[in-house]
């Protein structure tokens, strides 16, 4: 079989035509404001020097996945319901797969750092900017990113070359790795891959997340002062809150056998997982850090109250 004279047909949405228009409006309002929240995170840290450290930093650097998050799939998606063309050449739909997966993988990474820059916060205080310095958090971001690239061509090529059997219908509202699981021919390879990418570049950095979250929280619930422990408490609940709606969507979604009944319930998980997500993180982390909040009010010009 000729893989590349295929072109791909994204089945999107099973609903009427009268409601594109409102899913069109309702995505292109939440890239929006994806890319606007997450915007003002990055320019809020590069301009405040106080934001200069490796929390915040790794904070700008998942800013940067979750832009590239949204952009990957969504205004291709708002063109699809526009004009009711869903189909995909075959460099269309494996280009949108390799980017889609090279920040999924990414950001995986960059939630289990920024966890682990809570612990050692917390956990190992004296010895914070010597293990979390300026050279090892530029590494940490290097690592994610070079990982994430890697994972995501060796998989995008090994999805391009497997044969399908079925049709050429995508059950997703774009390339995703997994939808091609039900249309490719069975290889007991592909779905060992698949499942192994799944727990080298999710399980495995949720596992890690858990664990240091949970040292971090031992050591707060041993902090004799109620202040000290509502201060780390709070530098902490963010992030957990983020892990929880990321990873709760995630491993739902792909841990989920390939049953083909399913459609409308793995499209929701898809669209909070890689359209929600991404637009509330920033959102999440502004809410509940006093630093962040200051930092955009000076930012629009407001006076600040030093406390």
């Amino acid at each position: 079989m000729e893989n590349y004279t295929y072109n791909f047909f994204i089945l999107t949405f099973p609903t009427y035509s009268e409601n594109k228009t409102f899913l069109s409006v309702f995505f292109v309002l939440v890239y929006l404001i994806g890319v606007l929240a997450n915007s003002t995170t990055i320019t809020v840290v590069y301009r405040d020097r106080h934001l200069h450290t490796p929390m915040y930093l790794f904070l700008s650097n998942l800013s940067i996945v979750d832009i590239c998050y949204t952009t990957s799939s969504v205004p291709k998606l708002v063109h699809m319901l526009l004009t009711g063309d869903y189909t995909l050449s075959f460099t269309q739909c494996f280009v949108q797969m390799f980017f889609f997966l090279l920040v999924a993988a990414t950001e995986d990474l960059l939630l289990f750092i920024m966890a682990y820059d809570r612990y050692v916060a917390i956990c190992n205080p004296l010895h914070y900017h010597s293990i979390l310095s300026k050279k090892n958090c530029i590494r940490f971001m290097a690592i994610a990113w070079i990982t994430g690239s890697v994972n995501s061509t060796v998989a995008t090529l090994t999805t391009s070359n497997i044969p399908l059997c079925y049709s050429n219908k995508v059950t997703q509202f774009f390339c995703d790795f997994k939808a091609f699981s039900k249309i490719a021919c069975p290889n007991p390879a592909y779905l060992l891959y698949s499942y192994i990418g799944a727990v080298i570049f999710g399980v495995a950095p949720f596992l890690c997340s858990i664990i240091s979250y949970t040292r971090v929280i031992v050591v707060i619930l041993h902090i004799k002062s109620s202040d000290g422990r509502k201060k780390a408490f709070s530098t902490c609940s963010s992030h957990l809150i983020v892990l929880t709606i990321y990873y709760g969507t995630w491993m739902s979604l792909y841990t989920m056998p390939p049953y083909k009944d399913n459609r409308i319930f793995e499209l929701t998980l898809s669209i909070v997982f890689s359209i929600i997500t991404p637009m509330l993180n920033p959102l999440i982390y502004s809410v509940r850090n006093k630093d962040v909040k200051r930092a955009i009010v000076k930012l629009m010009g407001g006076k600040v109250r030093e406390e």
